[in-house]
């Protein structure tokens, strides 16, 4: 009876949480903020090129202090420049987590370089909070001090040809897993097989060839192509007559086409990432610069209902005197939106010299048509000069008469 009573009282609570739950998802998403315009001063900040470059800096800073600190003499000689670094890098990352969850609290969570950001954050905290509840005694204490090595990281989020490569080795999970399953399953064959030859305890080779593991790590030497000449020598000393087909058939088939296959896949999907990429970028580019040209659209309208509402009320201005006004309210240092192949400046280069060169041309044609009428000139001068027939005839009936 009680055990009823308490999965009764535990259904209720689920479903009372599970509804208040999704009764506050929606309010909490019509909630508007009062502090809008500090919000996108914030989003302004974080997203400049000055922060990035900061961020760049500061994890930059912090991966060369830390190697330093991996040397004894310079960690005893710098111990409170070391400290100081390491506050400041703690302060300028908590203070980006708290810039950038202020900015969006609920769409931060949703990016997964933000949450690396974060799991970063807590191992930069492990080693202090270890010696501290832990004690500096603790066993596995030097595992958390080797982990603040992955601080460096965060970098990644900066650096767009890394996110390019992260993005591409993501969408080669499938096809790679296809293609190391198959390089397993030839181990696997080749394993059983080399255990088989040359695996015996009397007369084999049982330190390489000994059990399906110590089978498997030499398999892995002979893939890449790293030592095989040693171990085909020992199997060569002990008399085994097909260990080298074996050898050459298995590096045939594991290295010079497993490998190169997944080479290819990784090359292929890299270039498809590039593009990707690019487009992204295009895309980018085209939406910042109609949001620049709404900009400027919006504030020259609204400057022209302005001038225009004072036209209404002063009755002795013109339409002219309008113009005139406007073109004074017109900002030359607004940034002028070039997206277009005939607005950018190699084009209006090229287009200038090209209306060089045409007026050069159209020059010395002009000067070469009046050398040719010139010379036609001196050619007509040249002719003799012939009376017309109609007064040679009455030449001859005057000489007559």
């Amino acid at each position: 009876m009680s055990q009823h009573r308490h999965q009764s009282l535990s259904k209720v609570s689920s479903s009372s949480l599970v509804t208040t739950l999704t009764e506050f998802c929606p309010t909490f998403k019509k909630f508007k903020r009062k502090d809008d315009e500090f919000q996108a001063f914030g989003k302004r900040v974080i997203t400049s090129h000055f922060f990035k470059i900061i961020m760049i800096c500061a994890v930059g800073s912090n991966a060369f202090l830390t190697a330093l600190w991996t040397s004894y003499d310079i960690r005893y000689r710098l111990f409170r420049l070391l400290e100081f670094s390491e506050i400041f890098f703690v302060s300028i990352c908590i203070s980006e987590l708290a810039m950038k969850v202020y900015v969006d609290p609920t769409d931060y969570w949703k990016d997964g370089y933000n949450v690396m950001d974060v799991v970063i954050i807590i191992i930069i905290f492990l080693p202090y909070t270890t010696r501290r509840f832990l004690g500096k005694q603790f066993t596995y204490l030097y595992v958390a001090d080797g982990m603040q090595s992955l601080r460096i990281l965060k970098i990644i989020r900066y650096s767009q040809g890394i996110r390019m490569m992260i993005s591409a080795m993501r969408q080669t999970v499938y096809t790679v897993a296809s293609v190391l399953l198959l390089l397993f399953l030839l181990m696997y064959i080749f394993g059983i097989l080399g255990f088989c030859l040359f695996g015996s305890q009397d007369r084999g080779d049982y330190d390489n060839w000994g059990n399906l593991p110590v089978a498997f790590f030499t398999l892995f030497s002979l893939a890449t192509v790293d030592g095989w000449t040693d171990l085909q020598k020992q199997l060569d000393n002990r008399g085994f007559a097909l260990s080298r087909a074996f050898t050459i058939i298995f590096i045939l088939l594991a290295s010079f086409i497993f490998l190169n296959m997944f080479v290819g896949v990784m090359i292929r999907y890299t270039e498809d990432s590039i593009k990707k990429f690019e487009q992204e970028r295009t895309l980018e580019r085209k939406m910042t610069l109609m949001e620049e040209k709404q900009v400027i659209l919006q504030r020259q309208q609204e400057d022209i209902s302005r001038l225009m509402h004072m036209q209404k009320n002063a009755d002795c201005k013109s339409f002219s005197e309008l113009v005139e006004n406007f073109k004074k309210t017109l900002r030359h240092t607004d940034p002028m939106v070039l997206d277009d192949f005939a607005t950018s400046l190699a084009f209006i280069d090229i287009y200038f010299s090209t209306l060089d060169y045409q007026d050069m041309t159209i020059h010395k044609l002009q000067e070469l048509y009046y050398e040719i009428a010139h010379v036609l000139g001196l050619v007509l001068e040249d002719l003799p000069q012939k009376k017309p027939q109609s007064l040679e005839k009455v030449a001859k009936m005057k000489d007559k008469t």
